[in-house]
């Protein structure tokens, strides 16, 4: 059974689905996923929003055989294409990639070092054109607006864990996505303190 099952998944699915689909533009065809993780996002996405190929990708060798797996599982290799490997701060397989219309990133940039989340940028700044998102999920530091507890531990036991992991302050990835022609577009309030963080690509030509 190659099949993963991360808890958190069943808890934030729905949410971020509803917020996928009042974001996703009108004529949207293909989902690109980065660190896709056991999959069960991409294969309960296909089920719910049929007009999308998911593309889903990830970094570990495990996780791309739990995605593939589900797929499987589920019946939905006509929907979802098999999972890529995808490491944001290399050279991205975009023939393999292909055409996007939207790029969905969840839980990743806090649990990787940071020049993860500037590759995330630096890829989709080659994918998306003008209008295009690039959606992220997860826990955000925000200057002014006090941290909540749960998200001060998670910090700390991130930290402990790797010193180049830890939640990211978001004007400093809206830094990093102005580097990349890309604008903060809107910030939406999540379940357990996390955020929906939307993109929008400035411009789609390419120096």
């Amino acid at each position: 059974m190659n099949r993963l099952e991360f808890p958190a998944t069943q808890r934030n699915r729905d949410p971020i689905l509803e917020e996928l689909r009042r974001l996703m533009p009108g004529k949207a065809t293909t989902l690109l996923e980065i660190a896709s993780g056991s999959g069960e996002h991409a294969v309960h996405f296909a089920r719910q929003l049929p007009q999308l190929t998911i593309q889903p990708t990830d970094f570990e060798a495990p996780h791309r055989a739990s995605i593939d797996a589900w797929v499987e599982h589920e019946g939905l290799q006509d929907r979802v294409r098999p999972a890529l490997a995808l490491d944001t701060t290399a050279t991205w397989p975009l023939d393999a990639i292909g055409h996007v219309d939207l790029i969905y990133c969840a839980n990743m940039i806090h649990i990787a070092p940071w020049p993860a989340c500037v590759g995330l940028f630096r890829g989709a700044q080659r994918l998306l054109e003008t209008g295009e998102p690039l959606v992220l999920y997860g826990p955000f530091l925000r200057r002014h607006i006090d941290t909540a507890d749960s998200n001060v531990a998670f910090d700390a036991s991130l930290k402990s864990r790797n010193e180049a992991w830890g939640i990211r302050d978001l004007d400093e990835v809206i830094s990093v996505a102005a580097d990349h022609s890309f604008a903060l577009d809107e910030v939406v309030e999540m379940p357990a303190n996390n955020l929906i963080v939307v993109f929008r690509r400035l411009s789609s030509e390419w120096p």
